[in-house]
């Protein structure tokens, strides 16, 4: 008996570790391809990184191979709802959001989103999608641009109402069992604010954790072992009156089950904030949700930070970020973006001295 039970035990710490995929208790990443970091002539663990993403497009296996070899997990950035990658918008107007005066939405600042409910645009991602996990041996997919279309990086973000076209109307009439009323799109948008606000705020959160969920299949499929990350807007569930909610259609909770590990994109120069404020949002974070912080449970909490100088951050700054980043219920921090520190010694420095401790 005492045998059956030892070789039990073992199974299950092997398959647990096996679930895991050999993740690091502490990931330190970097964001970016590495290219311009091994110009440098570094090797990615000699500064600590055992972890990059990369945006899918530029993965190959010579990068994955080379990654490897210097201690490093490769995670995939999947640009999800972004409409301008590849300009599918401009390619197929019917996918372009309306907005509630019946208009294609304007871009917001850089930013262009995307139908969530334009079933050939989610054809497509979904396609693309499956090409990257069935060619590339990978540890993850993150998700990004996974909201409504919006621009919440800046210090004065643009929140626009989408979408109301006539595929979004229909699926909500289906999903909240109500008959939206009114001649135009304007006056079907108003219809709605007046008298469904509630079931139109659910029904989108709804659309943005199917995409979530599907992509989590398909990666899963060809994957079994490979992490979900989401990079997401590190606002409060509170801020401006739910905005999160409201607007992006993020609803953290309900995109954990299909998360292993969510990405708060706390750029704090970017979006006029102090240094200060990315321990503030991870203690936030950490205890407004259920974050785990043991290998192989979920979701993790693994922010990104700002290294890029966009304003100027300094090498002592992002030696602060780094460390606010993996505070409280923490346990990996990512910067945004590797090149941007190979170009400078001091934060080459300032992250080495992070990393490997």
């Amino acid at each position: 008996m005492r045998n059956l039970i030892f070789v039990y035990t073992m199974c299950c710490v092997a398959l647990q570790v096996m679930g895991d995929a050999g993740i690091p208790d502490i990931v330190h990443g970097g964001y970016s391809h590495p290219k311009g970091f091994w110009d440098t002539g570094a090797k990615l663990n000699e500064y600590g990184l055992n972890a990059v993403f990369i945006h899918s497009g530029g993965i190959d296996e010579a990068t994955i191979h080379r990654a490897r070899a210097e201690g490093c997990k490769v995670f995939a950035e999947f640009a999800t709802l972004n409409g301008k990658v590849g300009e599918y918008v401009d390619k197929h107007p019917d996918a372009h959001p309306i907005d509630d005066t019946g208009n294609p939405a304007r871009a917001a600042t850089w930013f262009m989103g995307v139908c969530p409910t334009h079933a050939g645009f989610r054809q497509f991602r979904m396609d693309e999608l499956r090409a990257l996990v069935k060619t590339h041996d990978i540890d993850g997919v993150w998700m990004d641009y996974l909201h409504w279309h919006a621009q919440f990086e800046d210090p004065y973000p643009v929140f626009i109402k989408t979408c109301f076209n006539d595929s979004c109307i229909a699926a909500f009439e289906a999903s909240a069992n109500v008959k939206v009323l009114g001649d135009t799109t304007e006056a079907k948008a108003q219809w709605i604010f007046h008298n469904a606000a509630k079931q139109w705020e659910d029904w989108r959160v709804s659309i943005i954790v199917d995409w979530a969920r599907e992509i989590r299949a398909i990666v899963k499929e060809a994957r079994p072992n490979a992490l979900i990350g989401n990079f997401q807007c590190s606002w409060r569930a509170e801020d401006l009156g739910g905005v999160l909610r409201r607007c992006l259609g993020l609803d953290f909770d309900a995109l954990a089950a299909h998360v292993d590990a969510f990405s708060p994109m706390i750029y704090h120069g970017r979006m006029g904030r102090s240094p200060e404020s990315v321990k503030e949002y991870v203690e936030y974070f950490g205890n407004r949700y259920t974050v785990k912080t043991a290998p192989g449970e979920y979701p993790r909490l693994w922010p990104i930070v700002q290294a890029h100088d966009e304003p100027r951050i300094e090498p002592e700054e992002l030696e602060q970020v780094l460390r606010y980043g993996l505070s409280g219920k923490s346990s990996g921090v990512l910067m945004f973006t590797l090149p941007s520190v190979a170009l400078d010694e001091g934060k080459m420095a300032a992250m080495k001295r992070v990393y490997t401790e």
